[in-house]
């Protein structure tokens, strides 16, 4: 874990500061479519997690105003409203601002972007996921683009194919989907009442034990105000500015993997597949998977090991990606996928890190999703997480809604053993999708040999069992 400087304590409430509303009314940007860019307590026992029951699980808002138009029904909250600002308006952000309404809180967003982001790539939701998303209220709106009809092969660089792993066998009992599926039907869900105010940030926080004086900078203004919450919610993602302005860790937080991933859409279908064909190139380091949709092109995910993760981006994504499946001859599927990534109007390029910090909160700030535990792509639970986090981050609210702290000793608490798990399984599971060395690939193509055989692959689909089921816990049901 990481080392932490001595915690400063948080000072006395300001005589002449009270919590409550910024008088006046704030004009936002219209949205519009963007292209993609993103303890001191014992934990409570995880296998109590595992074997508890858990239930399995128009058009987008305009301007979202913070003047009342009358008290949601489902409000718990039934003292005077308190004041959250969430900073980040992505999965994790507008599931917490959503939740913390219902709770009744009074909920301002900060977004960096002039503009709410729209698309993304392929991710998966699971049952832990859309049974957040059910509560919320918006699991009916997230589509599921698995193409049930899809094949997937095992490919070489010569184009020899053979039927390989497919979609169900990663992702098993998951919905398939893209990032703006989730953050749209969310960002659907949210009450007008909701303030969001892009181009947007934080520069400083100064709590104290009755709230936090929060310094904000308008990007387009180039103004700046100071303006009092009750709480702070930090979901801006891996490199999270509140983390740094609320937790300033002596060592950085970010645990490297010493992976690089990039990500796309093909335009079309990869010559000589149907549309609905999914494949992967696996080799000692390195690896590409194409995975299919039901309605759209397929998504490519290069993914490959690095001695150096600040020397690839020293120079274009495309040629680090080239450096990385050569010199050997690429032949004509890799080829091609490369070429492809090249000609694409947009992408991701980065490495994949991992969040590790000891507390996820410090008096009334906190932090959720990316910014507090990043699991990496290969997890496949960073959307599912986010979002039960932020369900239980009110419902821990709503039986604490007169001690924020308490509240939120108790949602890391309970959430904790849920996140190890799963940032442990992150790592584990990169083996599978992209071997690290000739062993890890020798033992990963015995795996697939073996689930072909009857005893043996009873045994490893129990095993697929067990880890669906981790991928499915109400985590708030649980809390409940």
């Amino acid at each position: 874990m990481c080392e932490w400087p001595a915690t400063p304590p948080i000072r006395p409430p300001k005589p002449g500061l009270r919590s409550g509303r910024r008088t006046g009314r704030r004009r936002h940007q219209q949205d519009a479519g963007c292209r993609d860019t993103d303890s001191a307590r014992k934990p409570t026992c995880f296998s109590h997690l595992e074997t508890a029951q858990f239930p399995q699980p128009t058009h987008p808002n305009h301007m979202k105003d913070t003047t009342m138009t009358g008290r949601n029904p489902v409000d718990k909250n039934t003292t005077s409203r308190q004041r959250a600002l969430v900073v980040g308006l992505g999965i994790s952000g507008i599931a917490s601002a959503l939740r913390l309404h219902r709770a009744g809180w009074d909920v301002v967003v900060l977004e960096k972007a002039p503009e709410r982001r729209r698309g993304g790539y392929f991710i998966a939701l699971f049952g832990t996921g859309l049974a957040a998303a059910e509560r919320l209220g918006f699991a009916d709106a997230v589509p599921n683009r698995f193409a049930p009809e899809s094949v997937s092969y095992d490919v070489d660089r010569t184009g020899r194919r053979r039927r390989g792993v497919g979609y169900a066998d990663v992702f098993g009992g998951s919905r398939m989907v893209v990032r703006g599926d989730i953050e749209d039907a969310a960002f659907t869900a949210l009450p007008d009442e909701v303030e969001i105010r892009y181009s947007t940030v934080p520069i400083a926080l100064d709590q104290d034990l009755d709230g936090v004086d929060v310094e904000i900078r308008d990007l387009t203004t180039e103004t700046t105000t100071v303006e009092r919450f009750d709480l702070v919610v930090g979901a801006d993602g891996l490199r999270s500015t509140v983390r740094r302005l609320a937790f300033e860790p002596a060592q950085s937080p970010i645990r490297r993997l010493n992976y690089m991933i990039a990500v796309y859409r093909l335009p079309e279908p990869v010559p000589g597949y149907r549309p609905q064909d999914g494949l992967s190139l696996t080799e000692a380091g390195r690896s590409v998977w194409v995975f299919p949709f039901a309605d759209r092109t397929p998504s490519v995910l290069f993914s490959y090991r690095t001695d150096d993760v600040d020397a690839e981006f020293t120079r274009p994504a495309i040629d680090s990606l080239r450096a990385a499946y050569g010199p050997e001859p690429t032949g004509s599927t890799l080829g091609w996928l490369l070429d492809q990534f090249e000609k694409a109007p947009d992408h991701l390029f980065d490495s994949a890190e991992q969040v590790h910090l000891d507390h996820w909160h410090r008096g009334r700030v906190v932090l959720v999703g990316d910014a507090a535990w990043c699991l990496t792509v290969y997890s496949a639970m960073g959307a599912s997480t986010g979002l039960a986090g932020a369900d239980l981050l009110g419902t821990m609210l709503e039986r604490h809604p007169h001690d924020v702290p308490r509240a939120l000793q108790d949602w890391e608490d309970h959430l904790r053993p849920f996140i190890d798990h799963h940032q442990g399984s992150g790592v584990s599971q990169r083996s599978f999708f992209t071997p690290g060395n000739r062993a890890e690939l020798l033992l990963r193509s015995m795996m697939i040999r073996l689930a072909r055989l009857p005893i043996a692959g009873r045994l490893l689909a129990k095993t697929r069992t067990n880890r669906a089921r981790m991928k499915s816990l109400d985590i708030a049901a649980a809390a409940a």
